[in-house]
């Protein structure tokens, strides 16, 4: 099974790309992200690399960013989605936008991706909700790491009460808490949890 691959970047056919790896061109399908931020032809270029086997083929999946070949894996899990179908999504969202679309459940955003229907969309919700949640809860918490201390204060005392991390980060995302102390930002984001299901 082939995971990884260094050469020279022989040619680009979006979203083809041919790799010269000693002498070898392996040639390999990769989302458009990918694509944009291939070097020129003829520089150094490594890919993390998805192999699928199948009776007429062997086919091969670039991606310069490991999270986006993991997603990809991921995708190919749930029924309805083939490798098609998880370039499309993987060129449509970057991997946040595909987390804070999978968190928000907003199927309409999933449904203007080729290939995809609204049975396909909702799957996708539940499963990859499940599967990536560590991953969304990350990527949220990220965004407020420049802001003052008292937002993370408040994501730590609303989990201390037993509340997702994942959860509570959407729920303070809601609020403008920028003149807030953290004590008013727990009562604030208490409301909204209790309020509605995340």
């Amino acid at each position: 099974m082939i995971a990884w691959l260094e050469g020279v970047l022989l040619s680009v056919k979006p979203p083809v790309i041919v790799l010269n790896v000693a002498g070898v061109g392996y040639q390999l399908e990769a989302p458009m992200p990918t694509i944009y931020a291939l070097p020129k032809v003829g520089e150094p270029l490594s890919l993390h690399v998805h192999m699928v086997v199948r009776e007429d083929a062997q086919l091969l999946y670039g991606f310069l960013e490991l999270q986006n070949r993991d997603v990809f894996r991921e995708l190919l899990k749930i029924s309805g989605v083939g490798p098609k179908v998880a370039l499309a999504i993987l060129s449509t969202f970057s991997s946040k936008d595909f987390f804070d679309c999978i968190a928000s459940e907003d199927v309409t955003q999933l449904i203007a991706v080729p290939g995809i229907g609204k049975k396909t969309a909702e799957r996708l919700m539940v499963e990859m909700k499940n599967r990536f949640e560590d991953q969304m809860s990350s990527i949220d918490v990220q965004d407020f790491s420049t802001e003052r201390s008292a937002k993370r204060d408040a994501i730590d005392a609303l989990q201390a009460l037993g509340y997702k991390q994942a959860d509570v980060v959407r729920a303070l995302k809601g609020i403008d808490a920028n003149d807030m102390s953290s004590e008013q930002m727990i009562k604030a984001g208490l409301q909204v949890l209790s309020g509605r299901v995340l």
